[in-house]
């Protein structure tokens, strides 16, 4: 059933009456009704969507459009109101106000089958936890926490519109329902005449993209520091700010029912999941804590960085230059400092973390599934893709697709993509997704061949440089940091470039494809957005794991980036290893997008609002009207919840895929993550209009990210420990070339490099002043051997070993995810029983409820023939909703 048939239905029940007024300015009438209103002047018909506009001189097509668009909505059944611009805060904007009255209501609520309360849930709830008490202290008041009774519920039906418990018609849908409703109207009213015969000439999206109207918006229900004064509205937002939004609630559970409530499913289940991965991270948060712990313990039994910080070794080794002709020899005692921090995180207890991680994923994957499966019956989004899909096609798709095919299930006409279109667009739509992500990479490369070009240039620089005689600074500004900051200004800029362009190029090629339903359309931008951060984000990460260091040549026969022409030397490792830099690059850009994020998601808009309501701050708070005030807030966007999710899961890959390197990292997600919470709640409740309520029975294609996500990170893990970390180099040693047999590291350092001739270091190569002989870190045979140069059968051990490893911890760790998977069911069981037993009584009620209104029918004929009661069903046991109902 589309929209045609609904409006043919609300015409055949009754014909609507309702008058559009323009009002000229009346303050004193305005005085009179509360600022906090969301009721129609009457005080009665409630506001379930504003509409505002300004009437531009040389807008006559727009003053059509409008004209028409309003026009057709009392046809379909809808009730307007227009306050003047006269009365408004800027003197410009005018208003339409917008009420469903019960008929529209209960026909669309027909027509998206709206599942609505039949009976009381007659279930006990067994849920209580052994030592309740001790969660007094984060629990909430159980009115916010649950602000409606628990119903088993049912698809709405307006012909058996008494089978349902309404008690008031005001109040039977929800406002987050009515507003849904309404505008799934504005979303296919056309603003054209019939006659035109432009059929994709509808909806409010084209009528805002094209200015018409400035902005359409539900109504908040009262200001969020004060409640409402009308005692017929309830004061939600309110408590939302008060119970939630406050920082200071922290350690408070959420509201997820009222948030539910007023924002809808969608925003519901999005808080949810932000508060149960935030409670998972306790608990990697704490086994990451205690092994940073053990690293900061055995510091004192770290052998080799002993031997490195030692005059009689390490202030001995004179190490190759990092760069041709430009750079230095170098002691190896200089990388002291790089050395210890090291053992911080490339320690024994990493590896047991990474195999943790790897198990907590799949944990926190399966149970997020059980608490879904129990939020979908709890918020009535059980079998809810089914009508997503079959009902509330987009309009986009209904217009475009001028193709029109039988529907085998529903026996009806209804609009369809040629798939040989539909396959173009898809080509077309992954092209232009590959390029952009090969421009990623290549400015990725520009920045890695920049950072190998001025590496020589900032050695040569600062060769003999004033700072570095400064005795406390001096160390520490050196060619390394230099090339390290402006590089990563530079990348920095690049990313910021690029995600914002991509951003507009990814929504166009996503309505290029025309998606059959919003989820569809959203799954697909998804899908393209993450692609895109992906590179754009874990790109450097990736670099410095597994590419930076490993392909470098050994002083006689180095390698280059584009050849020896280009003289761009592949870069070495920090002298302190890869890991810890791979540890510094993870903590700069994970914490940095971070604070930066937060900052940016309260400050904006707070700044955006504080400009916006300039003028009506010299206004009394009694002419302030409630479509006022929400019109100078922020609009949430069709992308809003988006963005949060896609911040989430890219965090969620710093946490996964190179926690191999960074224990705490966990503990810095979730620190970040409690006040991630409240920002998103105060800005939700405070600085943006109210979103239009929008129903999801999952977390959509993040779902499928998060465990492909879950899977690589298993992969990547193993692989840091194996290739980036020196654990395995270690343990090779200890274990089978230690030369006195014992199990220690004495002797490693020495063990783990190489010696070169300074002789044969070609002249391109050769520094201008140095000392003899030369070490590098590599496993190859020394000068004078017959396969000088060439690596040692301790290089292969040490390989075989890393392989080896990779393969053992990939087996393990996928063998326990597999096995905790099938372990814990998707569902829980009460949960399932549920839904079986509502599933029943639907069927029972209803046939009942048939069954007892047949008998009243056949009855009152009866009565107006004869006198006698005929017997023609078996006495049937009556359910106290009939009673109710009949």
């Amino acid at each position: 059933m589309v929209y045609s048939d609904a409006a043919t239905a609300l015409v055949g029940l009754r014909e609507v009456h309702c008058t559009l007024a323009i009002f000229s300015s009346r303050t004193i009438q305005k005085q009179q009704q509360s600022k906090d209103s969301v009721f129609f002047r009457d005080g009665v018909r409630r506001i379930d969507f504003v509409l505002s506009y300004v009437d531009d001189k040389d807008g006559e097509r727009k003053q059509e459009r409008r004209r028409v668009f309003e026009a057709n909505l009392v046809k379909v059944g809808l009730e307007l109101e227009i306050e003047d611009k006269s009365e408004s805060d800027d003197r410009k904007t005018y208003f339409v106000k917008i009420h469903a009255p019960w008929e529209v209501l209960a026909t669309y609520a027909d027509v998206l089958k709206i599942k609505v309360p039949f009976k009381a849930n007659d279930i006990p709830d067994n849920s209580e936890m052994p030592m309740n008490w001790l969660s007094t202290p984060f629990r909430l008041p159980e009115p916010i926490m649950q602000p409606e009774p628990d119903f088993f519920t049912a698809p709405f039906n307006k012909s058996k519109s008494d089978f349902f418990l309404i008690e008031d018609r005001d109040k039977f849908f929800l406002p987050s329902t009515r507003n849904r409703i309404v505008y799934y109207i504005l979303s296919r009213c056309s603003y054209i005449r019939d006659e035109c015969g432009e059929r994709d000439k509808k909806g409010i999206k084209r009528l805002l993209n094209n200015s018409t109207y400035t902005a359409a918006f539900p109504l908040h229900d009262s200001r969020y520091w004060t409640k409402s004064k009308d005692v017929n509205c309830d004061s939600d937002r309110y408590n939302l700010y008060k119970y939630w939004a406050g920082f200071f609630s922290f350690f408070k559970e959420q509201p997820l029912n009222l948030i539910r409530k007023y924002y809808g499913e969608k925003i519901g289940l999005y808080f949810a999941w932000l508060g149960f991965y935030t409670e998972m991270l306790f608990f990697a948060a704490v086994v990451g804590t205690l092994c940073f712990v053990y690293g900061v313990l055995t510091y004192d039994d770290n052998e080799w960085s002993k031997e490195i910080c030692s005059d009689e070794i390490g202030g001995n080794i004179v190490m190759c230059p990092l760069c041709d002709k430009k750079c230095g020899f170098w002691k190896l005692n200089t990388t002291c400092n790089s050395s210890w921090q090291s053992h911080l995180f490339d320690n024994v207890g990493t590896v047991f973390f990474a195999i943790f991680m790897g198990i907590w994923v799949t944990l926190f994957l399966e149970f997020w599934k059980r608490r879904q499966a129990r939020l979908e019956y709890e918020w009535d989004l059980v079998d809810f893709e089914e009508e997503q899909q079959q009902l509330q096609l987009r309009p986009e798709y209904e217009t475009k697709c001028n193709s029109r095919k039988l529907n085998r299930i529903t026996q009806e006409m209804e609009p369809y993509l040629p798939i040989t279109s539909k396959c173009a667009r898809i080509c077309l739509s992954g092209a232009t997704v590959l390029l952009w992500i090969s421009l990623i990479i290549a400015c990725i490369i520009g920045v890695i061949a920049y950072r190998l070009a001025v590496y020589a240039a900032f050695a040569s620089i600062m060769k003999d440089s004033p700072t570095s005689n400064l005795e406390v600074v001096g160390p520490y500004i050196t060619p390394q940091l230099a090339t390290s900051v402006t590089a990563s200004c530079i990348n920095f800029v690049i990313i910021m470039i690029l995600n914002l362009m991509y951003e507009r190029v990814a929504v166009w090629i996503t309505d290029m494809e025309i998606p059959k339903t919003h989820l569809e359309y959203e799954n697909k931008l998804t899908v393209k957005m993450f692609l895109f951060q992906f590179v754009n984000y874990y790109s450097s990460c990736f670099y410095v794991a597994f590419f930076k260091g490993k392909f470098v040549g050994y002083p006689g026969d180095y390698a280059y980036m584009f050849g020896k022409w280009s003289k761009l030397r592949n870069e070495e490792c920090d002298p302190g290893g890869c890991l810890i830099e791979l540890t510094t690059q993870l903590v700069i850009v994970m914490t940095g997008k971070q604070v930066w994020g937060n900052i940016q998601e309260a400050l904006v808009p707070w700044l955006m609002n504080w400009w916006a309501s300039r003028k009506a701050r010299s206004y009394p708070e009694s002419l302030y009207s409630r479509w006022e005030q929400d019109h100078d807030l922020q609009g949430f966007g069709q992308l809003g919840l988006f963005y949060e999710y896609l911040e989430m899961v890219i965090q969620f890959g710093f946490i996964t895929l190179f926690v191999a390197s960074f224990p705490l990292a966990p503990l810095l997600a979730l620190f970040n993550n409690i006040i991630e919470i409240r920002v998103d709640a105060w800005k939700l409740t405070t600085q943006f209009r109210r979103p239009v309520a929008a129903k999801a029975h999952c977390i959509g294609a993040w779902e499928e990210i998060l465990n492909g996500m879950a899977v690589l990170s298993v992969v990547t893990n193993a692989f840091i420990v194996a290739f980036t970390s020196d654990m395995i180099p270690r343990l090779v040693y200890m274990y089978a070339y230690q030369p006195e047999g014992e199990m220690n590291m004495k002797g490693y350092i020495n063990n783990s490099l190489s010696v070169f001739n300074i002789s044969e270091i070609p002249l391109p190569n050769r520094p201008e002043d140095g000392e003899n002989p030369l070490w590098y870190r590599d496993y190859r045979n020394p000068p004078g051997h017959e396969n000088q140069y060439s690596h040692t059968m301790q290089f292969w051990h040490i390989l075989a070993a890393k392989l080896a490893f990779i393969i053992i911890m990939e087996h393990v760790v996928f063998l326990v995810k597999y096995f905790v998977a099938w372990m814990i069911p998707d569902v829980p069981s009460d949960v399932k029983a549920r839904v079986k037993r509502e599933r029943y009584l639907v069927q029972e009620y209803l046939h009942n409820y048939e069954v007892e209104k047949l008998k009243i029918q056949l009855s009152q004929q009866s009565h107006s023939e004869c006198t006698c009661t005929p017997m023609i069903y078996p006495s049937l046991t009556k359910h106290e909703v009939l009673s109710e109902c009949l």
